[in-house]
């Protein structure tokens, strides 16, 4: 694909130059759009692996000559606008630090519970997790082992953002996430138990039966999980021998999941 030089992009003021930088720095714009920006080789390559359809592709001048940029771009479906721009403006515009300096505008799925019958699988609950990186790491884990449906009440941290992008290093490509949720819908959507860490239980991961689908549910960094969604959880604690107060919630979930998975397919 070559690129035509009379396209390139100098200025700010190109609509699609801003488009991009309301994408990328604020959470409103990319709810009124549906749409967000991946960033660099590892997330477009996981993009297109998916089939997942790039809305535009943009690019610093210089990086067209990389070889992972070249191999990208033959990878494109024909229709795909690649849009150059100058190495100022697109250092100026990006989230990413020093890296391939290529990105893309996608949509944002938008999946509604009601969409979904009954869950009796395996699923993952974020219930209220306000940190990006936590979020992301935790859909990559789900992604890992297995996990294909995660569920995100409305105070958790946009599974879509840049940030949770870079975090997730591509998972969300691979999961349904259904975001915005309260826990009523939850309750009433999941029927699989569900399962919380707690530090108020005797119920230690390692004795508790997880070879039957279930439906773990990681809390706020600060506050836990709710009430409303504890008062219908089984409680399992995390072994801590040394008595620290709590483990960061993406570690804890990771540990619950892969726990999970050596139950049914290790032990």
């Amino acid at each position: 694909m070559m690129l035509n030089p009379t396209e390139l992009i100098t200025s700010d003021k190109n609509q699609t130059v801003k488009l991009v930088k309301a994408l990328l720095t604020q959470a409103r714009q990319r709810k009124k759009q549906g749409q967000t920006v991946i960033e660099g080789a590892h997330l477009l390559d996981a993009a297109l692996r998916s089939d997942y359809p790039l809305h535009q592709v943009l690019l610093a001048q210089s990086a067209y000559d990389h070889t992972e940029v070249r191999q990208l771009l033959r990878r494109l479906p024909s229709q795909t606008h690649v849009l150059p721009l100058s190495d100022a403006l697109y250092q100026s515009i990006r989230s990413l630090g020093t890296g391939i300096d290529i990105m893309a505008i996608i949509a944002i799925p938008m999946l509604e519970l009601s969409e979904l019958p009954v869950i009796t699988d395996d699923c993952l609950i974020l219930n209220d997790v306000q940190d990006s990186g936590n979020v992301g790491t935790l859909l990559r884990t789900a992604a890992a082992v297995g996990i294909k449906t995660v569920l995100c009440t409305s105070a958790t941290a946009q599974a879509w953002s840049p940030k949770t992008l870079r975090a997730g290093m591509g998972a969300q490509f691979a999961l349904e996430i259904f975001e915005d949720l309260n826990p009523q819908d939850i309750l009433e959507g999941v029927k699989t138990p569900l399962l919380a860490t707690s530090s108020h239980t005797d119920t230690l991961i390692y004795s508790h039966d997880l070879r039957a689908p279930v439906a773990w549910v990681m809390g706020h960094e600060g506050q836990g999980v709710c009430a409303e969604l504890m008062q219908s959880a089984i409680p399992i604690a995390l072994p801590q021998p040394n008595g620290q107060e709590s483990l960061n919630v993406a570690i804890a979930g990771s540990l619950c999941l892969y726990e999970t998975l050596r139950q049914r397919y290790y032990s």
